[in-house]
């Protein structure tokens, strides 16, 4: 992601992104599930689209509490097709909440999502999509790749001329151990 480290610091909306969140490890379940949201709303659209909208989407999935989002129904789905504010696409919407009844579902096999992530860690980046295409909806190589390297699961995050990746170093990511 060499461009990433050359474009997004200073810049007004990604620089917040790259300097504290982007490949650092993540171990709250709310994180990961808003992470992995975002991922899947970014397919086709760029990321600067994304991050622009991610205070709406954080409001309209009510803080991606995955126990909140798995309950939602008819009424909800037309709340969010309906929001402005948001990326609008049925497809994107109904995987999030699929997704996020797939996350409780975690809850009982592994305690959580990051149980589950760790579960299965390490693998490389190919046996990761094929997991992740068998247990959730929306999620090819791209939005798998971004998920684990926004999350510290998959190195690549950073250069490692960037500053940034000394501090991710720091914090010991999954895919230092």
């Amino acid at each position: 992601m060499s461009g990433y480290c050359d474009s997004a610091p200073g810049h007004p909306v990604h620089a917040s992104y790259h300097d504290t969140e982007y490949g650092f490890p993540v171990t709250d379940d709310k994180v990961l599930f808003e992470r992995l949201a975002l991922e899947i709303m970014q397919a086709g659209l760029s990321w600067e689209i994304t991050l622009k909208k991610r205070p709406a989407l954080f409001t309209a999935f009510e803080g991606f509490d995955p126990a909140i989002v798995a309950r939602y129904g008819a009424d909800d789905r037309a709340r969010l097709l309906a929001d402005a504010g948001i990326i609008r696409n049925r497809l994107k919407i109904d995987a999030i909440i699929t997704n996020a009844g797939i996350i409780c579902g975690m809850r009982d096999s592994h305690g959580s999502f990051v149980g589950w992530l760790d579960a299965n860690h390490p693998l490389d980046k190919a046996a990761w999509v094929k997991l992740f295409k068998k247990t959730f909806r929306f999620t090819g190589g791209e939005i798998v790749g971004e998920f684990l390297m926004s999350t510290g699961y998959l190195p690549g995050a950073h250069r490692d001329d960037c500053p940034v990746q000394s501090k991710i170093l720091t914090a010991n990511p999954p895919w230092c151990r």
